[in-house]
């Protein structure tokens, strides 16, 4: 949700626009028609026809013979980008994929990205339970992932608590921490141990471990990785867990200091 303080004085009206119907466009798998997106945007049809027409021309949605748009494949193209940017380097994904195959488990990298903990860069493993938002951009649930919480715990206390109070802590599972009294005494538990983690406390029966793999003193330079797997298995398997995390956590750190060739 924007912020309505935040708003620019020199906020261009008909690019905030576009992105709001792009959005709405977005957001419905089936398609909208004009009228549908106005109502939606809150704006008037004839605006929205401009906006979808201007939309289409420049390849961000699709018209369709039923006269409903979707999104087009300019989207997919900023998204690749954003990942290619999120990832760095390519021996990054290189040493996740390899990571991924070795141990069967999949493996993310996060980071902050605005001030707000995302997943940058991941690879999947045949042995995790599927996690189909898992995926370079998901910035929801820090305080229910283990890559959240390793990110968080580079936090001094005060920032966590506003950026806990900013995005709240909404239970995703029974399991997870709702108030910051049990976060706290869940990260000094993590710092302890060397590895966060999370036992079904983003998705029943799923666990995640996290390290970090850059502390660097600029907060959106700071990168964390995590693994994820069987709940069953994490509760037998912590410390090799922790182990090669750490292990992998090197090659990516020196991965990440690596020159980009600009082949992903």
């Amino acid at each position: 949700m924007r912020d309505p303080l935040a708003e620019p004085s020199d906020l261009i009206r008909s690019v905030s626009r576009a992105l709001r119907v792009l959005e709405a466009v977005g957001r419905a798998p089936k398609g909208l028609t004009v009228k549908q997106v106005a109502r939606r945007c809150e704006l008037t049809v004839a605006t929205t026809y401009h906006l979808v027409r201007t939309l289409a021309y420049e390849g961000y949605v699709i018209r369709r013979e039923d006269g409903t748009y979707i999104v087009g494949l300019e989207v997919a193209d900023r998204y690749r980008e954003l990942v290619a940017a999120f990832r760095g380097p390519p021996a990054v994904g290189d040493a996740l994929r390899k990571a991924a195959v070795d141990t069967g488990y999949s493996h993310f990298l996060g980071r902050f990205v605005g001030g707000q903990v995302a997943i940058t860069a991941s690879a999947e493993g045949p042995r995790s339970p599927y996690l189909e938002e898992m995926v370079p951009g998901f910035d929801e649930g820090a305080h229910a992932t283990a890559l959240g919480k390793a990110l968080l715990a580079t936090l001094t206390p005060d920032q966590r608590f506003r950026y806990l109070r900013e995005y709240g802590m909404r239970p995703f599972t029974p399991q997870t921490l709702t108030t910051t009294e049990a976060f706290e005494s869940d990260l000094a538990a993590g710092e302890r141990r060397g590895m966060h983690l999370e036992m079904g406390q983003y998705r029943p029966g799923v666990a995640c471990a996290a390290v970090i793999v850059t502390p660097d003193r600029d907060m959106e330079r700071r990168v964390v990785l995590a693994c994820a797997l069987p709940a069953a298995e994490m509760m037998t398997s912590a410390r090799v867990v922790r182990a090669k995390l750490l292990a992998v956590a090197r090659t990516v750190s020196d991965a990440l200091g690596a020159p980009d060739n600009g082949n992903g």
